[in-house]
Formats: C-alpha cells, structure tokens, sequence
C-alpha cells in the first residue's frame, strides 16, 4: 500500500507538539479529526507510534524511525520549495560549497575567492565538515561542489568526480625566538615538541613518515584537528607546526613565527571533487582557474 503523505504530515505534528490538542491548533483542525487521521495511519503502518505518559504523547521506539524518515521528507520539501523560488526570474542564482575542515583557512579562501566577486548575482553558501559527512551531502544534493585534501576515496557510493587542483611542499614553523629556528633543519626537530594535524587529515601520516626518514624523533606534544587552532598553540611557542608552503607568507607574517625548514619530498594535494566528470559549472570553473594561478606562484 502507497503511503499517504498527508496522514505522514498529520503524525510529523503530533509527534514535533506532543499533543492531538496542540497539533490541531497549528492544523487548524479539531481534535477528533487530528485522532482519527492518526489512528488511520498506525493502521496502515501496523502497529503503534505513541506511548502515552499523562498528557503528553511521546514516541516509542517504531515511532521514532517514522518521525526521522518523516523530518528528513519534508525538510527536502521546503528545500525544494526554497530551489524553485530561486529559480523563479529576478532572485539570486544559488551555489552551495563544502570544505572539508582540515584544509587552512586562508588556503580555502584564496582558493573560493573568485565566488566573491559573483555576490551580486549568487548566493554562496559555505560549509565545512569531514569528507565523508560532505559527500552524503552531495549525494543529497545539498551540496554542489567540495573542496578538499585528498581525492574521492575508493569505492565510494556516491556519484562524483576528483579534479586535482595543485599541490605545495609543507614547512616547519617555530616561535622566531625558539632554538629551534635557529639550528640547522631538520637536525634541530630532534627532541623538539611538535603539534600535528589529527588524523582526519593526510597530512600527519606525511610528516611522521618524513620524520622517520630523516631518522629524527621529535616529542609529539599534541594532536590537533582545527589548524586554526594548532597555528595560535605555535605561535604562543608550544612547540613546531606545519603548513603548506603556499601559505607560509601568510603564516609568517599573521603569527610572528619562522619558518624552519621545506620538507619538499612531501606535499599536500588539494581536489575539487563535483558530480561532474568534466568541470561544467562557472563556480567549478572560476575555482580551477584559480588554483592553477594560486599553484604556480
């Protein structure tokens, strides 16, 4: 049997006001009316939504797997509705862009910045998540395009497509009164405290790897996901950190630190992941030129 949406809509606002009273006061209904379309849909799903606990409904456990299938088709409904009057003539064209939070900020924002100048005519919205909180966006359409640090993993169940952007050796940074900006590299990481990426990002298995080619063994003080984060316990002089070269004017200059040192075996790669297989979309496009322009510097 079909389900019927509208007998959904009803449960969707007794289970959101925990009441048949409350909920026909925002139908504008009557309470028998509220009761008998509930009935009939617990009918038709077989079995019970509700327990009651004095005067309130509260959902037992078959309920509340109805409730989370039931916000997540009307939250697509008012984003289709939202889609469509955006679509309609004089509104602003919509683009959604996700960036996977260990990228650096400064990084991502020369990157995107292209977008800006389109904000007469665009409306950009800006994410930040975990790669694979984002593809499921993507997957859903709630997102269009993802920039990230590594491509589309393998086997992945999402329809999208890696574009490889460009990729920058990383640097050591230390304090500019440390020891350590002040010995030969990367000798003078021996014993140093260090402050790596967490693992959510490629980079920390980068640089241990450098670390024990180098056959020199620093004290990891921390592990830290937020680069912001980890940029301001350097600068305060807790121990080295990493950054992409590409930033490290930026760094430098926003966090009084030096740089100590170029691991230039290793590299971080930056990708524009789309549903795409070719790069279509203008703000896909603008992003690609810009990495190419931002890479070659």
């Amino acid at each position: 049997m079909q389900l019927n949406y509208h007998h959904l809509h009803y449960f969707y606002i007794i289970a959101r006001e925990g009441s048949i009273a409350r909920a026909a006061q925002c139908l504008n209904v009557t309470p028998q009316t509220v009761s008998g379309q509930l009935t009939t849909f617990e009918h038709q799903l077989g079995g019970l939504l509700f327990e009651r606990k004095g005067k309130r409904l509260v959902l037992n456990a078959r309920g509340k797997t109805a409730y989370q299938y039931a916000e997540e088709i009307f939250s697509l409904g008012e984003e289709l509705q939202g889609q469509l009057r955006l679509k309609s003539p004089g509104t602003l064209n919509r683009i959604t862009l996700a960036v996977t939070d260990v990228i650096p900020k400064i990084l991502a924002f020369d990157l995107v910045k292209p977008l800006f100048a389109a904000l007469d005519s665009t409306r950009l919205i800006y994410r930040e998540g975990e790669l694979d909180s984002l593809l499921a966006q993507l997957a859903l359409n709630r997102v269009d395009l993802i920039l990230a640090d590594r491509p589309l993993p393998p086997g992945a169940n999402v329809k999208a497509f890696s574009h490889f952007l460009g990729e920058s050796p990383l640097c050591f940074f230390a304090k500019a009164q440390s020891p350590y900006a002040r010995q030969p590299f990367p000798a003078c990481l021996e014993g140093a405290p260090l402050l790596l990426s967490g693992d959510k990002s490629t980079m920390r298995i980068s640089v241990m790897a450098y670390l024990e080619n180098q056959g020199v063994r620093p004290k990891v003080l921390a592990e830290i996901d937020d680069s912001a984060v980890l940029k301001l316990l350097g600068q305060q002089g807790y121990g080295v950190f990493c950054a992409p070269a590409c930033i490290a004017g930026h760094v430098c200059a926003q966090h009084q630190v030096s740089q100590i040192g170029v691991a230039g075996n290793i590299t971080e790669r930056y990708y524009l992941i789309t549903p795409e297989r070719k790069i279509q979309s203008p703000q896909a496009q603008q992003i690609a030129l810009s990495a190419a322009r931002f890479f070659a510097i």
